[in-house]
């Protein structure tokens, strides 16, 4: 995909590549290629360069007609694993914080708003502090509980 001016410079790079390769080998037949690997366009050949999306693509690239289906059902459950894993931990963090906040800022379950209120705009701050809970490292290689 990609709007006017980045076709454009695709195009003109495409044509350039074409003319160096050319005259270092005026054998070798080059066809450029736009390769999208999601989108339904029906029109493949653009004139000076050939566009094949989703199911194309993967087909061009590879020469296996369902290989878009077969990339697409692990990335799936890896994308399941992984949002399960992050919304465990983001509810821990909630929990923590939650807690953390009805100790320092409520009375009996309700806010108590004058402290949370001085809290956050007094120049001098109360002496019952706020802790918030540390956000720990979600990151990929992360994967303690």
């Amino acid at each position: 995909m990609g709007n006017n001016s980045q076709v454009k410079k695709m195009r003109k790079t495409f044509n350039k590549a074409k003319r160096i390769l050319h005259t270092s080998n005026s054998k070798t037949t080059i066809i450029a290629v736009n390769g999208c690997c999601y989108g339904r366009k029906h029109i493949s050949d653009k004139g000076d360069y050939y566009k094949y999306c989703e199911q194309k693509f993967w087909e061009f690239i590879s020469g296996d007609k369902n290989l878009y289906i077969q990339i697409i059902k692990p990335l799936g459950y890896q994308a399941k694993e992984k949002n399960d894993e992050f919304m465990k931990k983001y509810a821990a963090i909630i929990n923590e914080f939650t807690y953390s906040f009805m100790q320092s800022f409520c009375i009996h379950g309700d806010i108590d708003w004058n402290l949370l209120v001085q809290y956050n705009s007094a120049s001098e701050k109360s002496k019952k502090i706020f802790k918030a809970p540390k956000i720990k490292d979600w990151s990929r290689n992360n994967h303690a509980n």
